[in-house]
């Protein structure tokens, strides 16, 4: 994956009128990567001194700072390149440069320019990188002389016709970044973009060309990365996940790893209470497939946004008042890695580049994070995943499909007043119709759904005393599949002779509200109701309501469901009335 900070480097070119050292064609270096900063420049060489031989740096103009190994003879220089790739000591997007673009050298400290050709390191096999965070020490700000050199109108085009596709591309980001383009990014500089460049340099006390020099291309691309300035946007290499990536690290450092997530808490003090997770777990497709959807019920990742999944990456971006999170991860073979960043809401404009800059810099190397590598502790619980919390219903009950689109009966209480309405936690649903007096509401699915059952509804009159059961989720989540509370038919009507309920002998909770209430058949002889309690009156707990099949299937028929219907009792074991209900009945959640 080609990385941003590689992609400005090389669109800005030599440039006419500074010197660069006498180098014979025979010389080569490994390019590794180029910083923005000579701050971070020299941060970077200080990690890569702690691992390799032959670091040097240069700065290559237009304000950026170039990080090599070399010089060494070409072939040299391109078994070492294939070696250190191979291992994932460089990033992917390192090459072979000849030079040419190196300027003042700033690293080592101290040294000038390097010019003997360098022998290949012994034992290339021997260069391992580190596996512990490598300690970064106060930097040696060395100047430097940037000046950059005016240019005529005929050398700005001769300069930029030099450029790349990616690099006009580049050109075309920043100027919509900063409001002045709004067409496609193509690389192609027609009337739009001529237009947009001319904008940018009235506004910049620039003469009004259209056409961009070297230093006002400089300055624009400086504007366009100006916002990550404090952030210390810097390269982490995690050796335990696997994964390098470019993140914000004067907002967060490393806290503790969670399998499958290495987590960076925010740093005490920080301007922006930040958060990254790194993930790093094996895994086939279906589970690659399972992460996308438990992520989601992550109370970091917040449920509005947009979403995109392939068979090997997917992203999702979830905001709310409090935070705007962005996860990226990819698949390859058996190995899942990715991030997830965490930001506060209303800093939009950080936070989109410093998603953008961690997804072009992301890379991944070695194997995946051990399980092991942490002990279970006392602070489990089963509303976190791995340290995590899940986001949880203000409100849960119980409901059961009624047609094979997916169509759901529950309480109206149950699903009054929410902002957004789901089954078994992650499944949208909106409220259809609603019967106040009955006490029923029904849900469709947003997305095409088809349940494995639907209820059958029993017409024929129950006889007083026979067994019961209700089916639903009398914890709310915690428990994964819907369970059976057994009971008897107390009455075919209310204790004030009501003839749309039933009374029964059934002590149910509050999570079972909604839920069926089968006969000894498995049809539905009625869904359950809240307990009520009138006039200070308050009912044995064992004394439960249900609206009966004869209120609930003519309801139903007017809002447009084909129920199924049946007159006969042919009596079925627990075993598979427990295998019924649970296909049939769901969790519904109020949020």
């Amino acid at each position: 994956m080609k990385r941003l900070i590689t992609v400005l480097f090389l669109m800005l070119g030599p440039l006419a009128g500074l010197s660069t050292p006498a180098l014979s064609q025979e010389r080569a270096w490994v390019q590794v990567e180029a910083q923005p900063t000579l701050t971070s420049a020299q941060d970077r060489a200080r990690f890569y001194t702690a691992q390799l031989s032959d670091v040097v740096g240069y700065y290559l103009g237009s304000g950026w700072y170039g990080i090599a190994l070399g010089p060494y003879e070409r072939n040299d220089a391109e078994a070492l390149l294939t070696d250190l790739r191979r291992r994932g000591i460089v990033p992917g997007d390192s090459f072979i440069s000849d030079g040419s673009r190196f300027q003042q050298q700033f690293w080592p400290v101290g040294i000038g320019a390097a010019t003997e050709i360098q022998p290949l390191p012994q034992g290339v096999e021997a260069l391992t990188p580190v596996t512990e965070d490598p300690v970064v020490a106060e930097s040696v700000v060395v100047p430097l002389d940037t000046t950059l050199p005016d240019e005529t109108l005929s050398q700005a085009r001769a300069s930029e016709a030099a450029l790349s596709e990616d690099d006009r591309k580049m050109l075309q980001i920043a100027l919509r970044w900063a409001g002045y383009y709004d067409s496609a990014i193509d690389g192609a500089f027609g009337r739009g973009t001529r237009a947009s460049m001319a904008a940018w340099q009235a506004v910049n006390n620039h003469e009004q060309t259209g056409v961009l020099t070297t230093a006002q291309r400089a300055q624009l691309l400086g504007q366009y990365t100006a916002v990550l300035e404090g952030l210390g946007m810097d390269m982490v290499r995690d050796a335990d996940a696997g994964v390098a990536i470019s993140m914000p690290t004067d907002m967060v450092a490393f806290g503790r790893y969670e399998p499958p997530f290495a987590r960076y808490e925010p740093v005490a003090g920080a301007e922006v209470p930040a958060r990254v997770l790194l993930m790093s777990q094996r895994g086939d497709q279906d589970r690659f497939f399972g992460l996308y959807e438990i992520l989601q019920t992550l109370e970091v990742v917040p449920t509005d946004g947009p979403r995109r999944r392939t068979a090997e990456e997917f992203e999702i971006e979830g905001q709310n008042a409090e935070i705007h999170s962005y996860t990226y991860a990819v698949r390859d073979g058996d190995i899942i890695k990715g991030f997830i960043l965490v930001w506060p809401a209303g800093d939009e404009e950080r936070r989109s580049r410093v998603a953008a800059e961690m997804k072009a810099s992301f890379s991944t190397f070695g194997g995946t994070l051990n399980p092991a590598i942490v002990a279970p502790d006392e602070d489990q619980a089963i509303d976190l995943v791995s340290g995590l919390a899940v986001r949880q219903p203000r409100l849960s009950g119980s409901g059961f499909y009624v047609d094979p689109a997916g169509a759901v009966l529950t309480s109206a209480a149950t699903v009054a007043s929410c902002d957004r309405v789901t089954i078994d936690t992650v499944t949208d649903m909106t409220v259809a119709w609603t019967d106040p007096a009955l006490g029923l509401a029904l849900l469709r699915p947003v997305a095409p759904l088809a349940p494995i059952a639907v209820a059958r509804f029993q017409t024929s009159v129950p006889r007083i005393g026979s067994m019961v059961a209700a089916g639903g989720y009398p914890y709310g989540g915690a428990l994964t599949m819907p369970t059976l509370t057994f009971g008897t038919l107390a009455d075919i009507r209310g204790l004030n002779g009501e003839e749309t309920v039933k009374r029964l002998s059934l002590v149910a909770q509050d999570g079972d509200v909604g839920g069926p209430v089968y006969d000894e058949g498995g049809a539905v002889l009625g869904m359950l109701l809240p307990r009520l309690q009138q006039n200070g009156q308050v009912l044995p707990p064992d004394v439960t309501y249900i609206v009966e099949t004869d209120a609930i299937v003519p309801a139903l028929v007017s809002a447009g469901v084909a129920v199924l219907q049946t007159a006969t009792v042919d009596p079925v074991t627990p075993e598979a009335m427990t295998a019924s209900n649970a296909d049939t009945t769901v969790l519904v959640g109020c949020w």
